[in-house]
């Protein structure tokens, strides 16, 4: 035997009935007489009408009559189009003479000016009987052998209006009586029951569940089948989690926990019944009626996973009770919970101070005054004495919970809950974890509940990509090119390494293109145009601050001064950046500690590998040599991958102008090649190793001798480009000059740690010098340290053009994902 209860969505058109008969009818679903009980709930939204119609009515406000009016136009229509001609108009007179009933209260109301919770409970039961009635109609005009019961006639309860509680041994005495003599399916009112005065009574917002388990658990049903809108209970709320999924069986404790702290799924109460009686509930979606939903069990087969889901309440307050006149004094926490219960304040989470020094609440922030009123009363005199202080209250704060039965056997659950949240800056205010060890709940800012439910799914359902939240800026050629090749590796990445790169952003140094939603993505593929709105930075890096999302990263392919300046805003909100561009961290040495220092204060990923070397571990390298306790003496290198294919086109023969063009055409220079061949591109680099290797140097102690003559600097770039042919004649007389002295020429640089001196120019070296092993636009570094003397460790390869460079940020990129 099986109940089966459908939600307001489930039945809140004609269509979504007919598809509910169609439901129960099916032989392939259900054997003959299998469904015993159908307990349907309003349509949808009546509810909220009904409660409106009387508050306005309560007020004088004749308007409530034109809600009414389309209320039971509504009704009548459903009928109109569930019920044949031939028994139309009795079903259509029943419905009018209910539907008048409520107008006649409605009137009384108004005639009194007040609704009592009392009324409220009989005004909103009308939305229950009126979609009974009609679904079991339409269930017999469809050969049904069907009829309504009003779970007035068996669900007897107290007179808590708005929130009863059902008489368990009366109940269940009366429903099996009346199922006893009614053989026919019975289309039951959700809800709604009856006081032993015979006075109309509710079970709280979501009874309608709570009615489906109180019949199954009378009538010993094998099944109670919760039909709503989504696929079951979810590992997460899906509006706030895109990633979350189904949960295929589930602990009733555990479903309890995560109904508590805000799953909206299943009114919490219904559970109650099943338990009892050892019934399992099943959720299942309507809309989806194949999908298998998710079981409630007392014993749930094991998940892959170390929790079941996660969950959250927005909104809440905590108030605190604390001072010195608390610790040591047995009875001040039943006397706080007491003036609150006294107050009808419900007490969502509690967390206690093992000093006994400090207790706090979490509350709805609706009750804020009362709560203040209830314990100013009960502690006034130790307040006033000054041993206990007023009562603190935090507002705009929301709950985050854990729940999942496996936490109990596995260590380190609330340790990757903590990193997680502070990884992305998220501030825990108060933790709350129960000894069970079946919930770890973290009290956070209300704004940081969507941020901290995505990075805590990401963390605890890791087989499942982690979505890394991407805003790049810079789209020429290695940005361009980056964005290629983030593009031919999602899928990989997302099959691979479970990691799903997501593109929240995109700007150049004119444009700008922003998703419109948290959870909306840009194509990789996209390209800014003239319609594209313009880059206002201040804009974009709030409009990262304001998406709040988890997993970020900003990617700065520019060679802007300017961008550099809101790193520290970025890291400082955990944001980590992977960027190419040496401006800012080779610049004033007071911008270049306040990034590092941030990152490092912050815990936040800030790479930048590939400003030294393109692709290649220099950096790394570098800082791996000072962690590990090594002396850098002395650091030799060539790093333009630019002037490394330019001098070495220059002793295979080549004209110094030809080999300029070139290398600009094949993208290795700066767009001014002037910033490489004036070294000015290779003293940031050498700032930027002197740094690393922790001389903290200001630009000006990077000694450049310069290769071009200094009126070269006074020319625009497409002149500095007509007049290189000037220059080919100076630099191959220096070419010759070295290859007579059996040496070869490069543009090096020298960074002696000891004397604490930093230089770059031409040198000529022997051809056995490590620079002579060079080829095409390779870089060298060579670090002669305590542990690496007399031979140098040496770091070579490719260190210029658009893809290794791009290839070195993704790497970097996929560094901070894994």
């Amino acid at each position: 035997m099986k109940i089966l209860k459908f939600g307001g969505s489930s039945v809140g058109t004609p269509e979504r009935i007919s598809s509910i008969i169609d439901l129960v009818t099916d032989s392939n679903r259900y054997g003959p007489g299998e469904v015993r009980g159908v307990v349907v709930s309003a349509f949808q939204g009546v509810t909220d009408t009904l409660i409106k119609l009387a508050h306005l009515a309560a007020q004088g406000d004749d308007t409530y009559k034109v809600s009414l009016q389309a209320l039971e136009k509504r009704h009548l229509e459903a009928i109109d189009v569930l019920v044949p001609v031939a028994h139309r108009s009795s079903v259509l007179a029943n419905a009018k003479v209910t539907l008048n009933e409520l107008g006649d209260l409605l009137q009384g109301i108004t005639l009194v000016s007040e609704c009592s919770p009392r009324t409220l409970d009989l005004i909103m039961s009308f939305g229950e009987r009126l979609s009974a009635f009609i679904v079991s109609e339409a269930f017999i005009s469809r050969g049904v052998d069907a009829e309504m019961l009003d779970a007035r006639a068996i669900v007897w309860t107290n007179e808590a209006f708005g929130n009863a509680r059902p008489n368990k041994e009366e109940t269940e005495s009366a429903t099996k009586a009346y199922f006893a003599s009614h053989p026919k399916l019975q289309i039951i009112t959700g809800f709604i029951g009856s006081s032993h005065t015979e006075l109309t009574t509710t079970l709280g917002r979501g009874g309608s569940d709570y009615t489906a388990s109180i019949v199954g658990a009378a009538l010993r049903a094998d099944e109670i089948e919760i039909w709503t809108d989504v696929d079951g209970m979810l590992t997460a709320d899906p509006r706030k989690v895109p990633k979350a999924f189904p949960i295929p069986e589930i602990t009733f404790e555990e479903a309890m926990e995560l109904c508590h702290f805000g799953a909206k799924v299943i009114y919490p109460p219904t559970m109650q019944p099943a338990i009892d009686a050892h019934i399992p509930l099943i959720i299942k979606n309507t809309l989806k009626p194949d999908s298998l939903g998710t079981r409630i069990v007392e014993n749930a087969a094991t998940l892959p996973y170390p929790i079941t889901g996660i969950s959250s309440i927005s909104n809440i307050a905590l108030v605190r009770l604390e001072g010195s006149g608390m610790v040591g004094v047995a009875g001040t926490a039943a006397r706080l919970f007491k003036a609150l219960a006294a107050a009808r304040i419900n007490i969502i989470l509690i967390t206690q101070a093992s000093s006994e020094h400090t207790i706090c609440c979490a509350i709805d922030p609706s009750s804020i005054e009362s709560a203040r009123a209830a314990i100013g009363e009960e502690f006034g005199l130790e307040i006033q004495a000054g041993m206990i202080s007023p009562l603190v209250v935090e507002e705009d704060l929301a709950i985050v919970s854990i729940v999942g039965e496996r936490m109990r056997q596995t260590p380190g659950i609330s340790a990757r809950i903590f990193t997680a949240l502070g990884s992305n800056a998220i501030n825990v205010v108060a933790v709350a974890q129960g000894s069970s060890e079946l919930n770890v709940s973290a009290v956070i800012s209300n704004e940081d509940e969507t941020k901290a439910l995505n990075a805590l799914h990401d963390e605890f359902f890791s087989n499942r990509a982690k979505t890394i939240n991407l805003w790049i800026i810079g789209t020429g050629l290695i940005g361009g090119t980056l964005l290629t090749q983030l593009e031919s590796q999602r899928e990989v990445l997302r099959d691979a390494l479970a990691i799903d790169l997501q593109l929240r952003g995109l700007a150049n140094s004119r444009k700008m293109v922003l998703a419109k939603e948290s959870d909306d993505a840009l194509d990789f593929t996209i390209e800014l145009s003239d319609s594209s709105p313009a880059l206002i930075l201040s804009d974009l890096i709030d409009h990262i601050h304001a998406a709040n999302l988890p997993n970020c990263v900003f990617v700065d392919c520019t060679a802007s001064e300017e961008v550099p300046q809101h790193y520290a805003k970025l890291l400082r909100k955990n944001i980590a950046v992977v960027t190419p561009n040496k401006r800012g961290i080779s610049a004033g040495i007071d911008l270049y500690n306040q990034i590092i220092s941030t990152a490092q204060e912050r815990r936040t990923p800030f790479l930048h590998e590939t400003c030294v070397g393109a692709a290649l571990p220099v950096l790394s390298t570098l800082r791996d040599l000072v962690r590990s306790g090594d002396q850098v003496y002395r650091i030799e290198a060539v790093l333009s991958g630019t002037l490394s294919f330019i001098f070495n086109s220059l002793d295979e023969g080549r004209s110094f102008s030809d080999a300029v063009r070139e290398a600009k055409q094949l993208g290795y220079t700066e767009p001014d090649p002037r910033d490489d061949l004036s070294g000015a591109d290779v003293a940031r680099k050498v700032l930027i190793l002197a740094r690393n290797a922790g001389l903290p140097f200001e630009e000006s102690q990077v000694t450049i001798n310069p290769i071009l003559p200094p009126e070269a600097s006074t020319w625009s770039v497409d002149e500095f480009m007509e007049r290189l042919p000037t220059l080919n004649a100076h630099f191959e007389a220096q070419v010759n000059q070295a290859r007579e002295h059996g040496k070869r020429l490069f543009f090096g640089a020298l960074i002696d740690c000891v004397e604490r001196r930093a230089e770059i120019g031409l040198r000529a070296v022997p051809l056995n010098h490590p620079f002579c092993a060079l080829s095409g636009s390779d870089n060298i570094v060579a670090f002669s340290t305590r542990r690496y003397t007399p031979n140098a460790l040496v770091v070579k390869g490719p260190g210029a053009g658009a893809e290794v460079t791009a290839a070195g940020v993704f790497a970097d990129i996929i560094r901070i994902a894994s």
